[in-house]
């Protein structure tokens, strides 16, 4: 225990000594920042991604994960914009912030990844943490690897390695239509998709690669008809936010029969915008199905809805808060230089089993799912979504050695 700890430490011991009614002294309050989109187009995603950090943060005080600590999240809106993720990071700085969470967009990822490592060779002693929840772009941990960053979801190739080892085996698929957001995430799942089913199934025919700006489209039917015209038997999209919920809308309306292969279908507003039209033909790769029988957070589902009138779908709060929590008490301490080192090849139990945070470039371990939008029955599917009537049946669970992936970080460890 450092020296002014422990001088609070005994000060706290007399007072509650010589006053039975005095307070007892506060944890360490220990800050979240948040750093995500919470309006425009993106806001609804971003909201519920703030809620459901709120939600385990609430969880983790209650049960005290991590002794002598108390978690705060700090909601900051960046708009999905790189520039304002950077002003909202200065602003955590100037607060004494240590731990940042962000997972909308790798374009606002890779910056900050590179802000965080900058700032941190610059402010020995005043380092911060970064905790990526969701953004996928596969160089974040290769070439761009950082010892400050931990991506708790898998990576965009992991999950395309797990969907096409999943649909290589269904021989009704013929044709192929790619569409994505043109920008670094949207690339490299394009990039994957091609590449993997090359290997997996030569025969398939890829008859459409689209890109189109993120988060400005509002009406996809042209595109939804430039995949009607190209015969396609198959979609599979990258898409999130809106982009996937307005692109499944303008699919819905103009009757395109095709299946949907994605990463994102279980997120705000997608089930709405499918509703029945969708059912049996929208599959999403994931690293989390309540639906399934491994899964233990029953009463997190049940909880989130009743408390926000909304879905829990991001599990990745959940897992990073648990490793978070315990690389603090493993470390002994708060500080982010230790916490980060107790945090390499942490195994966490999380909602779907045992998961581990890979030492080598900080890329969490954990098997995928395979997920098909079917009604609920109350044995296979429990939960639905968004009050559908509908939810998440799992087509395949595959093990975490399936998706992954050889890495070429170089890390960097502080001396």
């Amino acid at each position: 225990m450092k020296p002014t700890a422990m001088r609070l430490a005994l000060v706290c011991a007399a007072v509650g000594a010589a006053f039975s009614s005095a307070p007892v002294c506060a944890d360490e309050v220990v800050k979240i920042a948040f750093i995500d989109p919470l309006s425009g187009l993106m806001g609804s995603l971003g909201q519920n991604q703030l809620n459901s950090w709120k939600y385990v943060v609430a969880m983790a005080n209650q049960q005290h994960w991590a002794k002598g600590v108390t978690f705060e999240m700090v909601g900051m809106d960046n708009k999905l914009s790189p520039q304002e993720s950077l002003t909202d990071l200065k602003t955590a700085q100037d607060q004494g912030i240590r731990y940042i969470a962000q997972g909308n967009g790798s374009g606002v990822g890779l910056v900050l990844e590179d802000a965080v490592q900058k700032y941190n060779d610059r402010n020995p002693g005043h380092e911060i943490v970064y905790l990526n929840y969701a953004a996928v772009d596969p160089d974040m941990t290769n070439s761009k690897c950082s010892f400050w960053h931990f991506r708790l979801d898998a990576n965009s190739d992991m999950k395309m390695e797990a969907l096409t080892t999943f649909l290589a085996q269904d021989k009704n698929i013929k044709k192929i239509y790619l569409i994505d957001q043109d920008y670094s995430f949207g690339h490299q799942v394009s990039r994957a998709a091609k590449e993997y089913l090359a290997r997996k199934r030569p025969d398939i025919q890829i008859v459409g690669d689209d890109f189109h700006p993120l988060a400005k489209v509002t009406d996809f039917s042209p595109y939804v008809a430039k995949i009607k015209a190209s015969g396609a038997d198959t979609v599979i999209t990258g898409n999130w936010g809106s982009d996937l919920a307005l692109l499944i809308k303008a699919a819905k309306d103009a009757d395109l029969k095709a299946n949907f292969y994605t990463y994102y279908a279980g997120t705000t507003g997608v089930p709405t915008a499918m509703g029945t039209a969708g059912e049996d033909r929208v599959f999403y790769v994931g690293y989390f199905n309540p639906n399934n029988e491994k899964f233990v957070g029953s009463d997190i589902i049940t909880g989130f809805k009743k408390q926000y009138h909304d879905d829990f779908y991001v599990m990745a709060a959940y897992s990073g808060l648990r490793m978070l929590a315990d690389g603090m008490n493993k470390a002994g301490s708060t500080d982010p230089v230790k916490v980060a080192s107790a945090m390499e090849g942490a195994k966490v139990q999380s909602l779907n089993g045992e998961i581990t945070m890979r030492a080598s470039d900080h890329q969490m371990e954990q098997p995928l799912y395979i997920a098909k939008w079917v009604k609920v029955d109350g044995k296979t599917v429990k939960f639905d979504q968004e009050n559908q009537g509908l939810g998440w049946k799992t087509e395949s669970l595959q093990p975490e050695y399936v998706g992954a992936q050889p890495t070429s970080c170089q890390m960097k460890r502080p001396s």
